[in-house]
């Protein structure tokens, strides 16, 4: 292979002469860290139509789901082992994740039951993605 001549990875392509030129052929996917996703573990719903509870109007709420530490895992944990509920596997039990998005928004689990089922449904689903991602 000259130095004027492409070089590409496929069938009938030339093999790569090293390990260095065979790595630069490899489409490599950006590295993600916390430096570059500024609002990792950080999740804001914003309603469609205001939500009202208890004499109050929600249009948003911001549900911060990296200061959360295990004290609340556990916590959650206990308070349902009270009420005879248990989460067998918190990742999709919506009452745990709803649980855990009230602790995260600093607001009762009572708020996000009486929401819309849409609402309820993309707050959970934010949640059980943290879960997932932070490999619980």
């Amino acid at each position: 292979m000259n130095d004027n001549t492409e070089k590409t990875a496929g069938i009938g392509a030339e093999p790569a002469t090293d390990a260095a030129e065979a790595a630069a052929l490899i489409p490599m996917p950006p590295a993600e860290s916390a430096a570059t996703k500024p609002d990792a573990g950080v999740y804001k719903h914003v309603f469609r139509k205001p939500f009202e509870y208890e004499g109050r109007t929600y249009t948003e709420l911001t549900f911060d789901f990296a200061r959360l530490t295990g004290r609340d895992m556990v916590a959650i944990e206990t308070e349902m082992q009270q009420n005879n509920e248990y989460a067998i596997a918190p990742e999709i039990s919506a009452n745990y994740q709803c649980k855990i998005a009230a602790r995260a928004a600093k607001i009762g689990s009572d708020v996000l039951e009486a929401m819309p089922l849409n609402d309820f449904n993309k707050i959970t689903s934010a949640v059980r993605r943290f879960l997932t991602e932070s490999g619980y």
